[in-house]
């Protein structure tokens, strides 16, 4: 059984050797639910890692070592966030319309660029 969008869901989390895990489920089950958690925790620990950040670079006094171990920390907190955001937005539903290039491309009246091809 796969997601509503008929994908697997990503986890939060990587397996042995740091390869990806995946979820075929319809979201109801306990490792989503398990999944839910962990994204949540990890997106709150981010949020407060990015407070003493702006903290630590707003006073203007650091060790080489505090910033070693912040850009450490930042750099976990940020692949967490992505693993978050991709996940979340491969489990979107598709988009409505058939023709998702028609969106990208400016009509002709409107386009300040088509002067330029005039």
């Amino acid at each position: 059984m796969t997601s509503g969008t008929g994908q697997l869901r990503l986890l939060p989390w990587a397996g042995p050797e740091g390869k990806p895990c995946y979820l075929a489920s319809d979201g109801t089950g306990y490792l989503s639910r398990l999944a839910n958690n962990v994204e949540s925790a990890q997106l709150g620990l981010a949020g407060e890692l990015l407070q003493e950040a702006q903290r630590i670079l707003g006073g203007l006094q650091w060790t080489p070592g505090e910033l070693h171990l912040l850009a450490v920390q930042l750099t976990e907190a940020l692949t967490n966030v992505h693993r978050i955001a991709v996940s979340r937005g491969a489990r979107l539903p598709s988009p409505a319309y058939e023709d998702a290039d028609s969106l990208n491309a400016p009509d002709d009246e409107d386009d300040p660029r088509s002067a330029l091809r005039d």
